[in-house]
């Protein structure tokens, strides 16, 4: 029996360890969404996992296919061993990504295998379509995790996990939703840390694609303090407004930096002390 999310739904004691794992559609979506959670959770004792669905194969200018993705690959595992998390990127082909059954039961059978008791993904309103259809193979996912004769090679977990969402600035066809927001403030430059191991992305792929690549600093300590600053981002009044209900007014209103996450439709549905325990961190 899952002990855990009985006793999520009967609002008792949880546990001492909370089972967390996080979905993106490439090897660094996790980190921007949740590294600073993952961090604080795991220096707290609480087990996270990071899943890339995709091998990143396609998300540079100069290189692609088995060589990028061999690099992106070592990439997470890097920003995993920085953060004290695992990190696993899934085999599928970055720009080509479907809602397909096969990858669904992927996904079905490592959340079932991490036994989580969190789960978190991207809405399915996004830019990239792989960001997209990951919002999307999530939500397919979400019940099926219960269901004993889909992926039956893996045993289904007993009672749903919390689905949350990452924070994303989109509007259509309705904003995110700052459903708990948490201070990263004392481990962002962690965050950075993390961030900074996707060399790939950071300092070449996303500086390319978006015009600036020539504002990159040469040097590994410069370029990463200048990762620091463009990381430095206003903490939007929705976000703001979340902080302040769940740290008080006055000590919400002074977080500088903070991470938010929306509740999913899809799987349990918390109360308020749900959530407290298992973002254990909020108001400490």
């Amino acid at each position: 029996m899952r002990l855990i999310a009985v006793l999520l739904l009967a609002g008792l004691t949880l546990p001492a360890q909370l089972r967390v794992i996080a979905f993106g559609a490439h090897p660094d979506d996790c980190d921007i969404g949740a590294s600073g959670l993952a961090a604080k959770l795991a220096a707290m004792g609480h087990k996270v996992k990071f899943v890339s669905v995709t091998n990143g194969d396609a998300g540079h200018q100069s290189s692609g296919g088995g060589a990028l993705a061999k690099r992106r690959r070592a990439e997470a595992m890097e920003s995993g061993r920085r953060l004290g998390i695992e990190y696993e990127v899934l085999d599928n082909h970055d720009g080509e990504l479907l809602p397909t059954l096969d990858v669904r039961l992927q996904i079905i059978r490592r959340i079932r295998q991490w036994q989580a008791d969190v789960v978190i993904s991207p809405r399915t309103n996004d830019y990239h379509p792989d960001h997209r259809n990951t919002g999307v193979l999530l939500q397919d996912a979400a019940y099926m995790v219960m269901v004993p004769n889909v992926a039956s090679d893996t045993p289904p977990l007993k009672k749903n996990p919390v689905f949350l969402h990452f924070q994303d600035r989109f509007k259509t066809p309705t904003p995110f939703r700052p459903d708990v927001a948490i201070d990263i403030t004392d481990v962002f430059d962690k965050k950075v840390d993390a961030l900074d191991s996707h060399v790939s992305q950071f300092y070449e792929w996303l500086p390319w694609i978006d015009g600036y690549l020539d504002q990159v600093p040469a040097g590994a300590v410069e370029r990463k303090a200048w990762l620091r600053k463009r990381m430095s981002r206003p903490i939007t009044p929705a976000v703001r407004g979340a902080l302040e209900k769940w740290y008080g007014k006055e000590r919400g209103a002074a977080i500088q930096y903070a991470e938010a996450f929306e509740v999913s439709e899809y799987g349990s549905q918390p109360s308020e002390e749900t959530l407290r325990k298992l973002f254990p961190m909020v108001g400490k």
